[in-house]
């Protein structure tokens, strides 16, 4: 192993791009997973991680981004396309209450009728009703896009959400942050600039965000390094106040992209790079919605903390399989030799 290199990732220093491709090219496993635990050494103890429950609850999925790789939108008018009513937003919402779960995350579609006005009354209604759990309302790509059709600026937008209450909106919707992946499977999304002004946005009004990936479409190595280099960047520009960084994989299923899922092994290789080139990020998350108990391997490669998944039709409609016997995923976990602690909602900001 290069010791230069080891001694800059345990202090924290950044990496560059080419000393994060040739980590990728030509590194094995154990020197992969002994850089990264150096890496999440500055900030956690070695043998300890968390997690929580939660449930994405999809209140409509009609959406009119035509994202190649979404096996879950409707079309308006199509067959198939629902908007929930509160009632059946609420009866989601008691199922994971019934498991003991402590936090909510929205996550729709671009629905043209739905204005920012329209979320932020849904979401006080909601937090009004359950004052015991919290919620990450929106994501950032929802959100851009009902200012968009609310004809405001996303200062104007992240302003009615704050005055309403809203305390967080994931940063969902970034898929690979590289204008040319996104051209060529979500053109009617946005571009990378202007996901981060929206980003900038919210973060600025007071509420707090995360950051997201995914991985395994048709992305190169450049690409997929494109976008930790910009978000390290951003989290720079914005002083460390996105806490937490989630990667999961793409599922194939029902999708007009199609293809086949990356391995377990490729997705735990990558979860190590992103924790040894994210040096301004405390927290780096592993997906158990889109691996299950392979997920909990992330944690010798680097991860820290993970969701117990009670629902996600996005996922699930695109091959995503749900557990709902939490006690062999946190075995999962143990095995993999770290001791599971259930963290409060916020505790690794989501």
């Amino acid at each position: 192993m290069d010791h230069t290199l080891e001694t800059r990732v345990a202090g924290g220093q950044p990496i560059g791009i080419d000393e994060a491709t040739e980590l990728w090219n030509e590194a094995d496993d154990p020197t992969l997973t002994r850089l990264a635990g150096l890496a999440r050494a500055r900030f956690h103890p070695p043998d300890r991680a968390t997690w929580l429950m939660m449930a994405i609850v999809n209140y409509t999925n009609v959406c009119v981004a035509r994202c190649d790789y979404c096996a879950f939108y409707r079309l308006p008018k199509q067959d198939g396309g629902y908007l929930l009513t509160f009632e059946e937003v609420c009866a989601r919402i008691d199922a994971l209450v019934a498991h003991g779960g402590q936090l909510v995350g929205f996550n729709g579609g671009f629905h043209p009728k739905l204005r920012i006005g329209d979320y932020a009354s849904l979401f006080q209604r909601i937090r009004a009703t359950y004052p015991q759990l919290e919620f990450f309302e929106m994501t950032v790509a929802e959100f851009m896009y009902s200012c968009k059709v609310s004809r405001m600026s996303y200062a104007e937008g992240a302003k009615v959400l704050r005055n309403s209450g809203t305390r967080w909106v994931t940063g969902g919707g970034a898929e690979v942050l590289e204008d040319g992946f996104r051209a060529r499977h979500s053109p009617l999304k946005y571009t990378v600039e202007d996901y981060y002004s929206a980003q900038r946005a919210i973060l600025d009004a007071g509420m707090g965000s995360t950051a997201t990936m995914v991985i395994g479409f048709d992305e190169t190595l450049a690409e997929r390094l494109a976008h930790l280099d910009r978000l390290r960047r951003f989290q720079d520009e914005v002083g460390g106040r996105l806490p937490s960084f989630l990667c999961w994989t793409y599922k194939p299923g029902n999708t007009a992209l199609g293809g086949a899922e990356v391995s377990e092994r490729e997705y735990l290789r990558w979860l190590a790079i992103s924790r040894i080139f994210l040096n301004n990020f405390r927290h780096i998350r592993t997906s158990v919605l889109t691996r299950n108990e392979g997920a909990l391997q992330g944690l010798r490669f680097g991860a820290d903390d993970f969701d117990l998944p009670t629902e996600d039709e996005v996922t699930q409609s695109a091959g995503a399989t749900i557990s709902l016997e939490f006690g062999r995923i946190l075995d999962a976990a143990r095995s993999a030799g770290f001791d599971p602690v259930q963290r409060a909602p916020f505790g690794a900001a989501g």
